[in-house]
């Protein structure tokens, strides 16, 4: 994935007036976990591309990773509506991140 972690990003209301299903990934550009992942995360995206994919760049004074309750990076929410239906904290393979995208779809 070439796509950047959104700074600021969205407010936390931006994100309850979502419309269908998106996906929030949380992490960094420099972080290792976050790289790592992006093969898994990009491959589960592709098969799926009607879903909003938005990276927001977490840490310290980023309060819409405070309002999700984000610990670790990266952490995919998976939401329908606005609303949480499942969360990857971090994502451990793309079978993993398909059923999470099939609670959203199903």
């Amino acid at each position: 994935m070439t796509e950047k972690y959104l700074a600021p990003g969205p407010t936390r209301d931006e994100v309850d007036r979502i419309s269908g299903a998106a996906v929030l990934e949380f992490g960094t550009d420099w972080c290792g976990y976050c790289r790592a992942a992006e093969d898994i995360v990009q491959q589960a995206l592709a098969e799926n591309p009607g879903i909003l994919h938005l990276k927001i760049e977490d840490g310290p004074g980023r309060h819409l990773g405070r309002s999700f309750k984000i610990k670790l990076w990266p952490t995919l929410i998976f939401l329908k509506d606005g609303k949480e239906l499942a969360r990857a904290v971090p994502p451990t393979g793309v079978d993993e991140l398909r059923s999470c995208m099939q609670v959203l779809l199903g």
